[in-house]
C-alpha cells in the first residue's frame, strides 16, 4: 500500500524517514507541507487519521512557536488555522496509510507501521 509522507525537505528526521523506505522498497508519495500547506479541512482529517487533538502536532520547540504562541491559549480552531498558515509548526514526518497516519519518529515506529 502506498504510504504518504507530509514532509519538510529541511527537517532532519523527515529526510531520514523518506531514506529508510527507499531503501526498504515501501512505495510512498511525498507531500511537501511547506510548499503545498496543508488546509484547514485537510488538517481535521489528518487529525482523525492521527487520533488525535491538533495539540499533538504542534512543534512546540520551534523558534516561531516560542515567539508567537508560546503561553497564549488558542482555541483547536484557532491552532488548525495556525498550522495551516505556518507548516513549520506541524510536527514531521507523518505518515499516512489509508485512514490512519502516525507520527515518524522514532524510526523503529516507521517499521512498525509499514508492517502492520
Amino acid at each position: 500500500m502506498l504510504v504518504k509522507v507530509l514532509h519538510n525537505g529541511n527537517c532532519s528526521k523527515s529526510n531520514a524517514v523518506l531514506e529508510y523506505l527507499d531503501e526498504n522498497g515501501v512505495p510512498f508519495e511525498i507531500i511537501n507541507i511547506v510548499e503545498d500547506p496543508l488546509s484547514v479541512l485537510e488538517l481535521k482529517t489528518l487529525l482523525k487519521k492521527l487520533n488525535q487533538s491538533v495539540f499533538h502536532i504542534i512543534r512546540k520547540e520551534e523558534k516561531l512557536y516560542l515567539e508567537n504562541y508560546a503561553g497564549k491559549d488558542h482555541s483547536e480552531e484557532e491552532w488548525l488555522q495556525i498550522l495551516s498558515e505556518n507548516p513549520s509548526l506541524i510536527q514531521r514526518p507523518i505518515l499516512i496509510k489509508g485512514s490512519v497516519a502516525m507520527l515518524g519518529r522514532p524510526i523503529e515506529n516507521v517499521k512498525f507501521f509499514i508492517e502492520k
